[in-house]
């Protein structure tokens, strides 16, 4: 037989002997949501905001429109910035009313 037949044989072999990963492939991985930011969405047109902190991308704020349009906001925008503040305030008074009750 020859020897390069041969190699490639056993390459082959030991190619199909290695498990496959389930990791993702480093550009999906990498691949942040958020590509370009609204600094002017009217805050009447929101339905729903998420909030996104991945490793490997800025803080990312998503709106979903009421005509169900997905839109990336700024999270440098001044309403959104008191909203965050007035969110996280919220949550601070309910924790210390429950720590009260304990």
């Amino acid at each position: 037989m020859d020897v390069k037949l041969l190699a490639l044989m056993a390459l082959l072999a030991v190619a199909t002997q290695v498990p496959a990963s389930n990791a993702k492939p480093i550009s999906l991985v990498e691949r942040c949501w958020c590509r370009s930011t609204l600094n002017t969405v009217p805050q009447r047109s929101i339905k729903e905001l998420k909030f996104l902190h991945t490793p490997n991308c800025p803080f990312q704020v998503i709106a979903k429109l009421k005509n169900n349009r997905e839109v990336c906001i700024n999270p440098e925008t001044k309403w959104l910035q008191q909203y965050l503040k007035n969110a996280i305030n919220k949550v601070k008074k309910s924790r210390r009313r429950k720590s009260k009750k304990n």
